[in-house]
């Protein structure tokens, strides 16, 4: 049973999201209980978020914390294609369901890497190194390009200054202090860094939990929202074809610079809850749609993907004996 767990950890942290958040609809006996999980919630995400991320850097070595040339290919790839899904929606006019449609694509275009990517390019044999240097990339770019380019997709009050200190402010203490303490545990307390670098996948089990939480707040923002059926599915599908393109195209550009997983998961793995909030900040708010099905589409690819190395491993086991053998 533990096994089962342990290989099906993604696939089954979604699923529990989505029962949880059915379970508080549908059980009035579970009402009282939903101030009390909506401030868990807000406590409990980012704290998940500063373990997984601590855990991840100190198995980081900072002279490892450098720019490849996959990050400036990436980053303009981030760029041009936001760029050109605004001029889109700027000079063509479209209908209210196909407008929010591409507004979400270029939500999930501009979104920088999740936090928590290190966590699952880590367990796939990724650099954890380069794609924590381009998740801070990704982070800056998105902190400056939101709040240029939105407000002209979307007339908005907010001034570039304030959004910028907002994006940042959102993203930045999450990635920075968690990396801070484990370059000091390191030099200062060799000892508890020893300890936490040997929770070998106790970070993937923590993004376990963390997925749990944002599919159930995505299960709410579907079922509750003001759209059809018709024009949720086509939204998502949108984004299903960005999700796939972002992870082909990491994954291409990557492998040409001998860094495969770790391209795919620096341009695919987007950090949807900041996404969201962009979205509703800055956009239709039906537009957070596109980045909550994005959650149910990247996690899925990571499903796969963690699925494929573990029977890799497995062969490599089953045939050991008979190489010796031999």
């Amino acid at each position: 049973m533990l096994q089962f767990i342990k290989n099906w950890t993604l696939p089954l942290a979604m699923l529990a999201g989505v029962i949880g958040y059915f379970c508080f609809a549908m059980f009035d006996f579970l009402h009282p209980l939903k101030p009390f999980v909506k401030f868990l919630v807000v406590w409990l995400t980012p704290l998940l978020i500063f373990a997984q991320l601590l855990l991840t850097f100190c198995k980081i070595e900072v002279k490892d914390l450098s720019p490849r040339r996959w990050t400036c290919i990436l980053l303009l790839i981030q760029l041009i294609s936001c760029l050109a899904v605004a001029g889109v929606l700027l000079c063509i006019p479209f209908s209210s369901v196909w407008r929010i449609s591409l507004e979400g694509a270029m939500v999930c275009l501009i979104c920088p890497t999740a936090t928590a990517a290190a966590v699952i390019t880590n367990k796939l044999g990724g650099s954890a190194a380069s794609l924590t240097t381009y998740t801070l990339a990704s982070n800056l770019l998105a902190a400056i390009v939101v709040p240029l380019v939105f407000p002209l997709v979307e007339p908005s009050d907010i001034p570039f200054g304030e959004s910028f200190m907002r994006i940042l402010g959102k993203v930045f203490p999450l990635l920075l202090f968690p990396f801070f303490i484990a370059v000091l545990l390191r030099r200062y307390a060799p000892p508890v860094h020893q300890f936490l670098v040997g929770l070998k996948d106790m970070a993937f089990y923590l993004w376990g939990i963390s997925l749990t939480i944002v599919m159930g707040q995505t299960t709410q923002s579907v079922i509750e929202g003001n759209t059809s059926i018709a024009e949720e599915c086509i939204i998502a599908a949108l984004a299903l074809v960005i999700c796939c393109l972002q992870f082909w195209g990491g994954k291409s550009i990557g492998g040409k610079y001998h860094d495969r997983i770790s391209g795919g998961q620096a341009l695919g793995q987007k950090n949807t809850v900041l996404a969201i909030w962009m979205a509703a900040t800055y956009l239709n708010p039906l537009t957070t749609i596109a980045p909550g099905s994005y959650v149910v589409w990247q996690n899925t690819i990571n499903s796969w993907q963690l699925w494929k190395k573990r029977k890799s491993e497995e062969r490599i086991t089953k045939h050991k004996p008979s190489t010796l053998n031999t």
